[in-house]
C-alpha cells in the first residue's frame, strides 16, 4: 500500500510537533507493508526530493504565506502526480490550502484526515473559510483525532458525528539516537547546560507560552532552556534581556543526540503552552518517555491527556506565570517527587503511547478505507 501525507511544512525546514507526528506514523506503518512519502512546502526546495529513512520528501516551492498557511502554484502539478502515485492520501489538518488541493486533484483517490488542532487565532479567516473547511472534511473517508479531550472540546469534531475514531500519538524509541551514540553530546550537554534545569523543546510560535516561561523564571536558582527556533525568538530573547534573566538559555535548534542529552540531564520538562492551537504536546511524550515528570497547562487538549496532574506531572493554570513557577519551584525543592512522577510518566508512555501502537492503529485505518466505498466517494459523517 502506498500513503502519501499531506502537510505545509516538514524536516529538514522545520522541526515541530507535528512533523514529527508525520515521520512517526511513516516509520511505524512501514512493517504492515505500506510504504509513504510526505508532500510538503518549502521556501528553498533543494533538493526537491529528500529520500529519509521514514520515506520519500517531495517539496514544493512555496510562493508566500498567510497567516501560517503556506501557498504554492506551481506545486500543483506536483502533488497531482504524487496523488497519482498513491492508493490513499492521508492529510493533516489544519492545513486550508490543502483543502483547495483536494478539490482541484485529491478526489481520485480515498483520503483521512488527522485533526491536529482547531484554528484558534485566526478568528476572522477561520469565519472565512469555515464553508471550504466542513465541506473538506465532510469529504473525508475517515477523521481521526489525537486525543479523547480534543474531541470532547473540539466545536468542529463535535458536528462530525460518530465516525472520528480517537488515535493517540506514539513514539517509537528506536527510532532516536541509542544511549551508545550520546557521549559526545552528553559532554557538550553538561558543560554548556549543567544539570537539573527545566527544558522546553519546540518551535517558538505565539501560543507554546514561553512569554510566561520567561515571567515566571525572574529570581529563579535554577535555569530553564529553550530549544528551538521559530517566528517568536526575537521578541523572546528581547523579552529576556528586558527582564534581566541569566537563568535563560536559548539554545537554538540542537540535533536529536543533543536533545536526547538534554532531557537526560533535566529535572523536568516545562510546557506552558497556553491555547488549544497546542493539541498534543509531543515534547511531552519525548520527556515521558525518558522518564521526566512534566509540566504543562490545562487547555482542554491532548497535553493533559500525556501529563496527569500529580500522577505525571503537574498542570497548572494556562497563562499564569505565578502557577508556573510554584510547580518549578516544587520540582527543584523535591528531586524525589520528582523522579518518582517521571517513572509512572515513563511507565504510562509505555502503556499508551508507543509507536507501535499508533502504527497499528493507522494500517487498520488505511486497510479499512481501501476496503470500504469506491474512490471518489464521500465521508459519511455529517457537519453542520
Amino acid at each position: 500500500m502506498k500513503v502519501l501525507h499531506v502537510y505545509r511544512t516538514y524536516f529538514p525546514d522545520s522541526q515541530g510537533g507535528l512533523e514529527e507526528v508525520i515521520r512517526q506514523v511513516c516509520l511505524n506503518t512501514r512493517g504492515h507493508g505500506i510504504e509513504s512519502r510526505v508532500f510538503t512546502l518549502s521556501e528553498d526546495p533543494v533538493p526537491p526530493v529528500i529520500d529519509a529513512p521514514e520515506g520519500r520528501v517531495v517539496r514544493v516551492k512555496q510562493n508566500f504565506e498567510i497567516a501560517s498557511c503556506g501557498f504554492t502554484f506551481g506545486g500543483l502539478a506536483e502533488f497531482r502526480q504524487q496523488v497519482e502515485w498513491a492508493d490513499l492520501v492521508h492529510y493533516h489538518f489544519p492545513w486550508p490550502y490543502a483543502d483547495v488541493m483536494y478539490s482541484l486533484y485529491g478526489r481520485t483517490r480515498p483520503s483521512i484526515l488527522t485533526y491536529h488542532s482547531d484554528i484558534v487565532r485566526q478568528k476572522v479567516l477561520a469565519w472565512m473559510y469555515g464553508p471550504l473547511m466542513r465541506r473538506f472534511l465532510k469529504r473525508m473517508d475517515r477523521i481521526v483525532a489525537t486525543s479523547p479531550n480534543y474531541l470532547a472540546t473540539s466545536d468542529v469534531l463535535s458536528r462530525v458525528g460518530g465516525d472520528v475514531e480517537i488515535v493517540p500519538i506514539g513514539l517509537s524509541p528506536t527510532s532516536y539516537p541509542d544511549e551508545s551514540d550520546l557521549g559526545v553530546a552528553r559532554e557538550r550537554v553538561a558543560r554548556d547546560f549543567g544539570e537539573a534545569f527545566f527544558l522546553f523543546v519546540g518551535v517558538l510560535r505565539y501560543y507554546k507560552g514561553l512569554h510566561i516561561l520567561l515571567e515566571a523564571m525572574q529570581g529563579a536558582a535554577y535555569r530553564a532552556v529553550i530549544v528551538g527556533k521559530g517566528p517568536e525568538e526575537a521578541a523572546l530573547r528581547r523579552r529576556a534581556r528586558e527582564l534581566g534573566l541569566d537563568n535563560v538559555v536559548f539554545a537554538g535548534y540542537l540535533p536529536n543526540e543533543e536533545k536526547m542529552a538534554l532531557l537526560e540531564a533535566c529535572r523536568a520538562v516545562v510546557f506552558p503552552s497556553y491555547l488549544r492551537s497546542e493539541a498534543f504536546g509531543v515534547t511531552l511524550l519525548e520527556g515521558a518517555m525518558s522518564g521526566k515528570p512534566l509540566i504543562s497547562a490545562e487547555v482542554g487538549s491532548g497535553s493533559s491527556h500525556i501529563n496527569l496532574h500529580e500522577h505525571t506531572g503537574l498542570v497548572v493554570t494556562p497563562g499564569d506565570p505565578v502557577s508556573l513557577r510554584a510547580a518549578m519551584d516544587r520540582l527543584h525543592a523535591d528531586p524525589g517527587y520528582a523522579g518518582e512522577l517521571g517513572e509512572r510518566a515513563r511507565e504510562r508512555f509505555q502503556a499508551m503511547f508507543t509507536g507501535e501502537t499508533m502504527g497499528k492503529a493507522y494500517a487498520r485505518i488505511y486497510q479499512d478505507v481501501l476496503a470500504g466505498p469506491i474512490p471518489g466517494s464521500q465521508h459519511s459523517g455529517s457537519i453542520a
